[in-house]
């Protein structure tokens, strides 16, 4: 059981917030009598926050790095611009286009580092600039007018789904395949990171906890595919989505650089004197975010079937609300790929789910705006209670924090009398 508080303690974040999701899609879901988790709404859902949920990724890692990057949304409009220039009056193959527009992108983001890590500019002020030259240059590319007529390949990015295979079952039979190879490849994680905690004596989740943490685990993904093999089957911007999440979560987690970016926002000053080129890591986070921005322009783009001068706009606010409310923090150093993901989630159900029952735009922004706040605070509150000892009351001027549970467990065998009198000589002196 203290092992159990006492990781539940640690990873109080993201744990309240996938419950908070849980929440709220059971109370929309109540709601809208079951409309939210319908097949064709939980594949608009998905599809109409894809390219939020892109952003979301990189910004996250800006964040970690203790920097912000204003300039996504305008960069997304210029990129899926581009692309739709590059496509129809350049009459480039649209694969080409694409694979031109994240180079474009990673250009742009190794701009923004050169400023930030090499000049020494706060990555808040080159943004904001880049913010306003990338909205012009969108406007002059486009001559103010909406570009169409796109691939139909091409815009299989953001409006496609997977091929159907096999016989008719009723349901999308290459969706249900991937949902169980997602499910086998999960347990096949968790069995293998709870090896290595207790190769190493760290500590572990009891195995009933454990078992239960992944059976929800295999459910939720299960179910997920389940109500979209009813529909269509999975979109291909889902895969995309996927299969980023999957990539950037080893990246944070099991290489060198991920490490090394989560040093940087902690401490600069000891990653620096640790060996870290903290320069380096700067650039290769701010071009990364130029990269996925470029592919969140054109994601964009392709569900639109156009590129619209107006593209792109709040973006960048969206990206940052996710990351936040997913579990960054705001000094840095903190923060998940899939916590990023899951704070996409809960704009993005209550954007749909307040639609679904009529809540106007107004409301709709300032409880995004509350939601956003109330992240933030909960971060700022338990930072406070982590750094005076997290005890009952230790928020005090004349308190203490609780003894370990080792300690206590020690006190508890001793006899009453002698922990009395070492109680009474602790306070003497």
């Amino acid at each position: 059981m203290t092992t159990l508080r006492r990781m539940l303690g640690s990873n109080v974040r993201q744990y309240g917030m996938v419950l908070a999701l849980a929440a709220i899609v059971l109370f929309f879901q109540f709601q809208t009598d079951g409309v939210l988790l319908r097949p064709l709404n939980v594949s608009n859902l998905l599809t109409q926050n894809s390219y939020i949920l892109i952003l979301a990724i990189g910004m996250v890692m800006v964040i970690i790095s203790r920097h912000i990057d204003l300039s996504v949304g305008s960069v997304a409009a210029f990129v899926g611009a581009m692309a739709a220039i590059m496509m129809t009056k350049w009459d480039l193959p649209w694969f080409v286009a694409v694979v031109l527009c994240l180079a474009l992108g990673a250009l742009i983001g190794a701009w923004h580092g050169f400023w930030v890590a090499y000049v020494g500019i706060p990555a808040f002020i080159v943004t904001l600039a880049s913010m306003l030259i990338f909205r012009g240059l969108t406007l002059t590319v486009l001559n103010g007018e909406t570009v169409a007529n796109l691939p139909s390949q091409f815009e299989g990015m953001g409006n496609g789904f997977l091929p159907e295979i096999g016989p008719d079952t009723g349901l999308h039979n290459l969706t249900m395949l991937i949902g169980v190879a997602m499910s086998l490849f999960v347990v096949w994680v968790e069995l293998r990171r709870r090896r290595s905690a207790t190769r190493y004596n760290f500590e572990v989740a009891p195995l009933p906890l454990f078992i239960a943490r992944v059976a929800l685990e295999v459910v939720v993904i299960m179910y997920f595919v389940y109500v979209l093999a009813q529909y269509r089957g999975l979109p291909v911007v889902a895969v995309i989505l996927f299969a980023l999440v999957g990539l950037y979560t080893f990246l944070m987690s099991r290489t060198v650089i991920g490490r090394q970016i989560y040093a940087v926002g902690g401490n600069v000053d000891a990653a620096t004197m640790s060996g870290v080129r903290t320069r380096r890591i700067d650039f290769l986070v701010l071009t990364n975010m130029g990269m996925l921005a470029a592919l969140a322009g054109m994601v964009f783009a392709a569900r639109l079937t156009a590129a619209n001068p107006k593209a792109g706009v709040n973006f960048e606010l969206d990206a940052i609300a996710a990351a936040f409310i997913g579990g960054a923090a705001v000094t840095g150093g903190v923060g998940t790929v899939v916590g990023a993901i899951i704070g996409g989630f809960v704009m993005g159900v209550l954007n749909n789910g307040m639609s679904l029952l009529g809540v106007g735009i107004d409301w709709q922004q300032t409880i995004k705006g509350l939601v956003l706040l109330a992240a933030v605070a909960f971060d700022v509150y338990n930072k406070r209670r982590a750094r005076v000892g997290g005890g009952a009351g230790a928020e005090k001027d004349d308190a203490t924090a609780p003894p370990p549970p080792e300690l206590d467990e020690q006190l508890a065998e001793l006899p009453d009398s002698l922990v009395t009198t070492t109680g009474e000589a602790s306070s003497t002196s």
